[in-house]
């Protein structure tokens, strides 16, 4: 049953993606999923009250520095939460891989952002400021947080399997 539940928050995070690729946003109510999925998960697997207490802790830790990030305009309100619910998934064990993922996908996708923007910029919108077409360019950085919440929600599965 917990693969279940495993299955469809990956459903969910792969249409949060979509979603924030389409149109930037990122709905609540799909996010708020992603998060209570875990809780599900945590109570079908019978990990207990500390284990799910170090994963809010976790959870928590990743809040205060989006957030932070948030304040300073590098990230929207959506991606916080986001990224509040893939480091419940992930928790302290699975934290730093997770975040080196969405860090690297991010990294590629902000780049592939840049080059079109350029390239946009270099097909003929000369009445365009040079800058002001990479100003418009935004990531939609839902996409790397989703791809770590794939890691979050799986990769702990699949190292208890291995052992």
């Amino acid at each position: 049953m917990s693969y279940v539940v495993k299955a469809a928050t990956c459903v969910v995070l792969a249409s949060l993606a979509v979603s924030d690729i389409r149109s930037r946003r990122l709905p609540n109510r799909s996010v708020l999923l992603v998060a209570l999925s875990y809780l599900v998960d945590a109570a079908l697997s019978r990990s207990g009250v500390p284990s799910v207490a170090v994963h809010l802790a976790t959870a928590a830790g990743a809040f205060a520095v989006f957030a932070l990030l948030f304040r300073f305009g590098w990230m929207a309100g959506g991606d916080v939460k986001l990224a509040t619910a893939v480091f419940l998934w992930a928790g302290p064990n699975f934290a730093l891989p997770v975040l080196f993922i969405v860090s690297l996908c991010g990294l590629v996708l902000g780049l592939t952002v840049l080059a079109i923007a350029l390239i946009q910029r270099r097909r003929g919108r000369g009445d365009i400021a040079p800058t002001a077409s990479l100003r418009k360019a935004s990531v939609p950085y839902g996409v790397p947080l989703a791809i770590g919440g794939l890691a979050a929600v799986w990769v702990p599965a699949l190292t208890t399997l291995s052992t």
